[in-house]
């Protein structure tokens, strides 16, 4: 087995001469990830690879980690330092004061409320069916979703068939392929209760390893590949949450939650203009101070700045046709992101996006194959979080008071020190 250091690997600058050196490869080796691919799977073949990592990643040792993991699969362990909390910081914090409105009994039977009522509204208003998912997916296909590019899946052997699984990340891809093969007509689309387990979480109030969500997607023609369709999409969606949210109140009066139906249009780039000196999130968090109910659009690419608003992956979304849709949330006072969504890329997007990510080595995966060679349908899409709207509709402080979840020593100390209970 052949161990590699992840500091070394952080920038193409030293990582290039370290694998040529570790790997013993020849001089006349290319400064390319698709050279390190074309050495992983030729000479190399038959090599075992562990690579130590620091928590923290770079873009360009993202783009090396998936094209080890594209070229080895198996043959590649990937081992993490544990991260290191400043004392005892946790990153998850309850308001001053804070009370939760709903006890655990009613809060459970609004959670059943809410979900039922929701899918029933976006269902009707966009049009979706409700179909059946994957919990897991075969690896070497290429239809797990690599959300920002470096959160390893979960995967787990089959004694059966001998083969791997996969835990899904998010459905985007395979909804694509379930549009077509279910046979849905241009103008229809597929919801699903999605659930999945993201390991390199990292846990605070709205983020846990467990994930939850609706997954949904819809086929379009070429000429629905427009911003103006995806603000329409955008404003049916903040719609149905808004009437989910009048009738949780009528059968809840103590909610108090009142979100702006006026949907608020930025793109990353204008964020970047407007706050220089801020963070990403910071921006988003000032914007929606101003703009209650936003639309953040454009996310994956670089910005003037050189550098990204937020990873994509990129091979689903395309990112000049993207958008999160964020809420202000006035008990934690911050920006609170309830979709992740887009007009997913076509087989041109998807061949420029793939350059640009460095990510060459997934054309011959047969997702990827099938979409460029244009053989699956034009859609629009993306996920819902079912915790994140509840707490939003319910007026929860913690994603851990509305979903079952494992949380950390520092985390359950804060949550019992405000006397909030977490499921």
């Amino acid at each position: 087995m052949i161990e590699l250091d992840g500091a070394r690997l952080r920038e193409k600058e030293t990582a290039y001469p370290y694998l040529r050196e570790r790997l013993g490869l020849p001089a006349w080796f290319g400064n390319n990830l698709d050279a390190l691919y074309d050495a992983l799977t030729g000479e190399n073949l038959n090599e075992r690879y562990l690579i130590r990592l620091e928590w923290e990643t770079t873009p360009f040792l993202a783009r090396a980690l998936r094209v080890f993991e594209d070229a080895c699969g198996p043959r590649l362990t990937i081992q993490r330092a544990e991260k290191k909390e400043c004392g005892n910081m946790a990153k998850s914090w309850i308001p001053a004061g804070y009370h939760a409105t709903l006890g655990l009994y009613d809060t459970q039977a609004a959670i059943g409320q809410l979900k039922r009522i929701f899918e029933d509204t976006l269902a009707v208003a966009m049009n979706l069916k409700r179909v059946s998912a994957p919990l897991f997916v075969d690896p070497d296909t290429g239809l797990n979703d690599d959300l920002n590019g470096v959160e390893r899946p979960v995967s787990f052997d089959i004694r059966e068939t001998g083969a791997r699984g996969a835990v899904v990340h998010s459905l985007a891809k395979w909804k694509r392929m379930a549009l077509r093969d279910y046979g849905f007509p241009v103008g229809e689309g597929l919801y699903t209760d999605m659930n999945a387990i993201r390991r390199d979480e990292e846990m605070d109030n709205l983020h846990s390893i467990y994930v939850d969500q609706w997954d949904w997607e819809k086929v379009i023609t070429a000429s629905d590949r427009t911003l103006d369709y995806l603000k329409e999409t955008v404003r049916v969606i903040v719609g149905a949450i808004c009437l989910t949210n009048d009738a949780l109140r009528a059968r809840y009066p103590a909610l108090n939650w009142m979100p702006d139906r006026n949907v608020s249009f930025v793109t990353t780039q204008e964020l970047e203009d407007m706050y220089p000196t801020l963070t990403p999130k910071q921006r988003e968090d000032a914007y929606t101070r101003e703009h209650a109910t936003a639309c953040i659009l454009q996310i994956g690419g670089k910005l003037r700045s050189g550098e990204k608003h937020d990873g994509r992956a990129p091979d689903y979304d395309d990112w000049t046709l993207n958008a999160d849709i964020v809420f202000y949330n006035p008990l934690l006072n911050r920006a609170f992101e309830v979709s992740s969504m887009g007009i997913r890329v076509d087989p041109a997007a998807m061949d420029r996006q793939l350059r640009e990510a460095g990510c060459d080595a997934r054309r011959d995966l047969p997702f990827h194959r099938q979409l460029l060679a244009g053989e699956l349908p034009l859609t629009i899409g993306g996920g819902i979080g079912q915790s994140r709207l509840c707490m939003l509709i319910l007026g929860k402080a913690h994603i851990g008071e509305v979903q079952v979840s494992l949380w950390d020593e520092d985390t359950r100390r804060v949550a019992s020190e405000a006397g909030v209970i977490l499921l």
